[in-house]
């Protein structure tokens, strides 16, 4: 689940935190520049490990800033392929179970992937298992908040990074009187995609809501 990346920056010192020893001016920061952050193909930066070599620094003219060129390693959330995991259900929607590990939300179970028949209760707005017993069909539902095992299947990488202004777009301008159309969640920016998605599955025996199998 937690893997060691290695890593090489450049770390610009401020003239304000030449008081610090150098390597904890560097280590805060690396962690206020990486933690909590995707890094493409790589996963979600959780923290410095250590630092494994330092270069000389250099202050450049026109920047009072000192700056390191750094080799360091650090605690990345990357699951591998396959990987059993334990979360809980954050919430159900059409599209799948969206589970939480509490430091990562970016996690969908898709409809194809849940336990086998499954179907979606519009009034709850869950996704249940209707398991067949030899007493009938009972229906196991997946609850938000409750503990659920899962298998990693895919992981999807997004460049989220700038890709340079919008193209302009040509406003047909409002009739006299008529008010402007409000802007949509586009056009304000709030339209937003996650960098790093796991897919699972939990269409195997053993895997689901823990309550399932621990009664």
């Amino acid at each position: 689940m937690f893997v060691l990346v290695e890593m090489v920056d450049t770390v610009r010192i401020p003239p304000w935190n030449f008081q610090k020893k150098l390597n904890d001016a560097i280590t805060e920061e690396l962690n206020k520049k990486l933690a909590n952050k995707v890094v493409y193909n790589v996963g979600l930066c959780i923290c410095l490990y250590d630092i494994t070599k330092l270069d000389d620094s250099y202050i450049f003219p026109g920047d009072g800033a000192s700056h390191t060129k750094v080799n360091f390693r650090y605690v990345v959330f990357h699951p591998f392929l396959d990987e059993i995991l334990v979360g809980k259900i954050k919430y159900c929607s059409q599209e799948g179970v969206y589970v939480t590990m509490g430091f990562f939300d970016d996690i969908l179970i898709p409809p194809e992937s849940l336990q086998q028949p499954a179907k979606f209760d519009e009034t709850e707005q869950v996704w249940l298992w209707e398991y067949e017993t030899d007493e009938g069909a009972h229906d196991l539902y997946m609850d938000q908040g409750e503990e659920i095992r899962f298998r990693v299947t895919d992981e999807v990488f997004l460049d989220t990074s700038p890709s340079g202004p919008a193209p302009a777009t040509t406003d047909t301008p409002a009739q006299p009187g008529q008010p402007k159309p409000p802007p949509t969640a586009e056009d304000s920016g709030q339209k937003k995609e996650a960098p790093y998605t796991l897919i699972g599955t939990i269409c195997e025996p053993g895997l689901g809501l823990l309550s399932w199998w621990n009664n």
